[in-house]
């Protein structure tokens, strides 16, 4: 089984390097197509591919505007000559032990399934907070939480990517998603990563409201204090070139007391607010 990574980056410069680093070491080839960023992710995505001329595929697309996301992502699944593809945001960072189990239970029972539910732990505030797992609310594979479908198989009847960005996803020929299809094709893998959607992740230089949906991203919210002995994504403790942001920032003083008067707001909303189904 032949495993690519689909990663469409704009202004990502805080996480991007550790993304990628997170799994290279495990997949055959990374799609890493940058969509007009103006801060230093165009700089770390060249300095990649300059170290993994073979694996890092990268390409500067231009700028992408909502309604064009899922052309272009149309496009990266054209040039996925590969039997499975994992989709990678660029503040996605991959524990060892769970890429290894996803490549791993891809290359032993790829054939058997479609597609691939996995959880995911979101810092909230700061590295040092997370956004409590009962705030989570996708609805996929039959559980409910901080879940993110990741992992496609590429033969899937008529696969396609469709609908704007922040209602994407894949279908099939009948335009039906593919979390949609055949439930026993659709795997639950405890296989975490962790994801700084809550955080700011651009650079100098790069904005976030120039994003698609990023300013609606941003949360304000004093999370829970992840454990001392917390164990981080090993990425994060490796030697890094000099330009690539250092991670172990603190929120300051102003980000806490919003976050502190916005936090029991969030949670009486959460109480009575369903769950949405995921994709």
């Amino acid at each position: 089984m032949k495993l690519f990574v689909h990663s469409l980056v704009k202004n990502e410069e805080r996480y991007v390097w550790y993304s990628v680093m997170s799994v290279i070491d495990y997949v055959d080839k990374i799609l890493l197509w940058d969509t007009g960023s103006t801060d230093g992710t165009v700089k770390i995505a060249k300095y990649l591919k300059k170290l993994h001329p073979a694996k890092i595929h990268f390409r500067q697309v231009g700028d992408v505007n909502i309604d064009e996301f899922a052309e272009v992502r149309g496009e990266m699944l054209k040039a996925t000559k590969a039997d499975w593809f994992v989709v990678l945001d660029g503040d996605e960072v991959w524990w060892e032990s769970s890429i290894k189990k996803l490549v791993k239970f891809i290359r032993r029972r790829g054939t058997k399934y479609e597609s691939i539910v996995v959880p995911n732990v979101l810092p909230v505030g700061d590295i040092f907070h997370k956004l409590p797992e009962s705030a989570g609310r996708y609805r996929l594979a039959g559980k409910t939480g901080h879940l993110a479908l990741r992992a496609v198989k590429r033969d899937i009847p008529g696969l396609s990517s469709d609908k704007p960005h922040g209602t994407w996803g894949w279908v099939d020929e009948d335009g039906k998603m593919i979390q949609e299809r055949d439930k026993k094709k659709l795997k639950y893998l405890d296989a975490p990563y962790m994801h700084f959607t809550f955080l700011p992740r651009a650079g100098e230089g790069g904005s976030e409201v120039d994003v698609p949906k990023r300013k609606m991203k941003r949360k304000y919210e004093v999370g829970e204090d992840f454990p001392l002995d917390f164990y981080y994504p090993e990425v994060f403790f490796r030697e890094k070139p000099g330009f690539v942001s250092d991670p172990w920032e603190r929120m300051d003083w102003e980000v806490y007391l919003k976050s502190s008067f916005l936090t029991p707001l969030r949670r009486i909303k959460r109480k009575y607010t369903k769950g949405k189904v995921g994709y």
